[in-house]
């Protein structure tokens, strides 16, 4: 298969020494590749620079009416609490405030401080592992950075270094389900049920879509979101909201589910399961079914129930530290980009790819399984680039990453598929929309 895979090397565009544009780039071409073999014999193409790019995606959209765009969250940049910050033993924590119960929750943790010093002064009185376990025992995000010694030594790590990168495994047996042929695109025929926020998840569910796959994302309307990650996350996709909570949704889901080839979720482990939707539910409701799980700390291990975000994998895994020590004087420093966050989103889609495949072919129930913080730990596997010297993405080369599309916010510039695939079209045919904006229905006959 490599064979029909070409992968161009265009130089760096972030200031990081990770091999984050290798990562991306193997990632992507790999999916392809799988997707292009839907079809037959055809050759898959990407270059570093359009995988680094897409690494940094948000980054790249642009509102074409302002007065139509999505308001953005402006809150956070006046909270006490957020970012790398020093606790009273010396280390460093990272305080995620996230949506809004989360902040809450971390204020009232440290007496409701006014402002940064005082947060600052309360952190002070705080060790970092005592507070961290406090944070993480009340199901809190936020978490202690760990040089890369430290984490490789810890039990979390060792559960994880058992598993593969992309995780797949047949957990039944089933006859196949989905389309025998792929027609025109890849994903042609085939339906994915997107239940995630944020980017890991619904990036999964984009790329599926790209090659075809009709895709619906499930969401809430009471579930808070961050609209510019809405908007770049949702190419290809229709929305519609169904709180689960409530048994006529439900059912609705399950009516769903029946004609579904694919149902991604990101939730925490544990919370499908108390919604009738976890993994045993799903495979027993839809046999052939493939199940997708995407957390931060990975499925198995004393971390597995734990919320996280990329940063937050960046920070237990040692990458936090790494960055800082070589970019930073020593202060722990994030990638330049959403580097765990939309890498395991490939990663995903190219294990959902995969065990498509195999289903198509031998039939089976299959469960794929990636996290953020196992992502992190690939990429520092890697090694490291010798300097950070990098040439950022100018004006120019944007207009040859980009494409634009009509929206319910007016047209809008974003960035295009990543790989291309001779004799097919990698490409959104649904724009963009706001969430809750269709009827929680399949359109295809």
């Amino acid at each position: 298969m490599l064979e029909q895979v070409e992968m161009t090397d265009q130089g760096r565009a972030l200031e990081t020494r990770f091999r984050v544009a290798e990562a991306a780039t193997a990632a992507l071409a790999a999916g392809g590749a799988i997707a292009a073999s839907l079809m037959g014999n055809h050759r898959t193409r990407i270059s570093t620079r359009a995988a680094e790019a897409s690494l940094m995606s948000y980054h790249f959209l642009r509102y074409h009416d302002s007065a139509k765009a999505p308001p953005e969250r402006t809150a956070q940049q006046t909270r006490p609490i957020g970012g790398f910050m020093q606790t009273g033993d010396g280390r460093w924590m990272y305080m995620h405030p996230g949506f809004p119960h989360n902040t809450e929750a971390l204020m009232q943790i440290l007496g409701n401080p006014k402002d940064r010093p005082a947060a600052q002064r309360a952190l002070e009185k705080r060790t970092a592992p005592d507070l961290e376990k406090e944070i993480w025992t009340k199901g809190l995000c936020s978490a202690m950075v760990r040089s890369p010694s430290e984490w490789d030594e810890s039990t979390h790590c060792q559960f994880l270094s058992c598993r593969p990168v992309v995780d797949i495994i047949q957990i039944g047996d089933a006859d196949p389900i989905g389309p025998k042929t792929s027609q025109g695109r890849p994903l042609n025929g085939f339906r994915v049920l997107d239940l995630t926020r944020v980017l890991a998840g619904p990036t999964c569910a984009r790329t599926l879509a790209s090659y075809g796959a009709e895709t619906l994302r499930i969401g809430a309307e009471h579930l808070p979101s961050v609209p510019m990650f809405v908007t770049d996350t949702g190419h290809g996709k229709r929305t519609a909201f169904l709180n689960l909570q409530d048994k006529k949704p439900r059912d609705q889901l399950n009516k769903l589910l029946s004609e579904a080839h694919v149902f991604s979720q990101g939730y925490r482990t544990g919370a499908m399961e108390r919604l009738g939707f976890g993994l045993n539910e799903v495979a027993q409701k839809r046999p052939g079914i493939v199940y997708v799980s995407i957390n931060c700390y990975g499925h198995e291990g004393p971390m597995r129930k734990i919320p996280g975000w990329e940063q937050l994998a960046q920070t237990v895994s040692g990458m936090a530290f790494e960055h800082g020590r070589h970019v930073n004087k020593g202060t722990p420093l994030l990638q330049p980009a959403a580097v765990t966050d939309y890498t395991t989103g490939y990663l995903a889609a190219l294990g959902t790819l995969t065990a498509l495949k195999r289903q198509r072919e031998f039939g089976g129930t299959y469960w794929v399984r990636v996290s953020l913080t196992r992502t992190a730990m690939w990429l520092r596997s890697l090694g490291l680039r010798d300097n950070t010297h990098n040439e950022p993405i100018g004006s120019k080369e944007q207009k040859t990453l980009t494409m634009s599309s009509e929206t319910s916010w007016g047209k809008i510039t974003h960035l295009a598929p990543a790989v291309a695939i001779d004799g097919t079209e990698v490409t959104w045919k649904q724009p963009s929309m706001p969430l809750g904006q269709s009827n929680a229905e399949w359109q295809t006959n």
